[in-house]
C-alpha cells in the first residue's frame, strides 16, 4: 500500500523541537496506562485534560500562548490514540531508522500529503479529502481538534503515515498563519496526488466511510 515518506529519527531535523516531543510522547506510549491517560484528551481543550498534565506540563514551556500548548495536548492525544496497526509501523520505522533516507523538514509530509496518500491507496476518494481541506482552510485551530481525531485514525488504519511533528507545528501556528499552512496543504496533496485518482473523480458520495465533513463555525 502507498504511503508518504517517513523521516529517519536521526536525520538532522531531529532536534527541532516538535520532534524531540513526539520521540518523548512515543516513549510515553509504551506504557499502557500512560497512554490511556494522554488518550483521554483526544479532541479536549486543555483546560479538560487532567489526567495529562502530569506528563506534559514539564516538557514544555512555561510561557506557551495558548494555541501552542493545546497542539502539544492535541498532538500527544493523537499519538496515544494510533491503532495497533499504525503503533506497529511505528516501531519498525524506529528499528530500521539508521537505515532510512533523511529528509529535509520542507520536505517532510504534510497533513496535505497524507491525504492525497490515502487517496492514491483507495482508502479516502478525492472528493471526500479535498473536501477536507477546503474546510480545514476556513476554520480555527480549535475546529481542527475536533475533527482530527477520527481523520488521523482512519488513515493510521489504512497504513497512511502522518508526520506528528509537522502536524504538531501547523497546528501551533495555524491561527496566526492559516493561511499560509492551509495552501501548504492543499499544495502537499495536490503535488503527491496520483494523476489517475484526480482523473476516476465522479461526484462525492456523502455516506464516504470518512464522513463528508460539515463546516464548524
Amino acid at each position: 500500500m502507498t504511503s508518504t515518506p517517513v523521516p529517519s529519527t536521526h536525520a538532522p531535523d531531529s532536534e527541532r523541537r516538535s520532534e524531540q516531543f513526539v520521540s518523548h510522547v512515543l516513549e510515553l506510549c509504551e506504557n499502557n496506562r500512560t497512554k490511556s491517560d494522554l488518550r483521554s484528551g483526544l479532541g479536549l481543550p486543555v483546560e479538560r485534560c487532567n489526567r495529562m498534565h502530569r506528563y506534559l506540563v514539564r516538557r514544555l514551556p512555561e510561557a506557551q500562548h495558548r494555541d501552542a500548548r493545546r497542539a502539544h495536548y492535541g498532538v500527544a492525544a493523537l499519538i496515544a490514540a494510533r491503532p495497533p496497526r499504525a503503533r506497529e509501523a511505528d516501531a519498525e520505522r524506529a528499528a530500521t531508522a539508521d537505515s532510512q533516507p533523511s529528509l529535509e523538514w520542507r520536505a517532510r509530509p504534510n497533513l496535505g500529503a497524507s491525504l492525497a496518500a490515502g487517496v492514491n491507496a483507495g482508502l479516502i476518494r478525492p472528493g471526500t479529502a479535498e473536501s477536507h481541506l477546503h474546510l480545514f482552510s476556513r476554520q480555527s485551530s480549535d475546529a481542527l481538534h475536533q475533527r482530527l481525531p477520527a481523520l488521523t485514525r482512519h488513515l493510521l488504519g489504512g497504513g497512511i503515515n502522518v508526520d506528528w511533528a509537522v502536524l504538531l507545528e501547523d497546528l501551533t501556528w495555524w491561527n496566526r498563519d492559516r493561511d499560509t499552512r492551509a495552501t501548504r496543504w492543499m499544495d502537499a496533496y495536490y503535488r503527491a496526488l496520483d494523476e489517475r485518482a484526480d482523473a476516476d473523480e465522479t461526484p462525492d458520495n456523502p455516506t464516504d466511510e470518512t464522513n463528508s465533513p460539515k463546516e464548524n463555525h
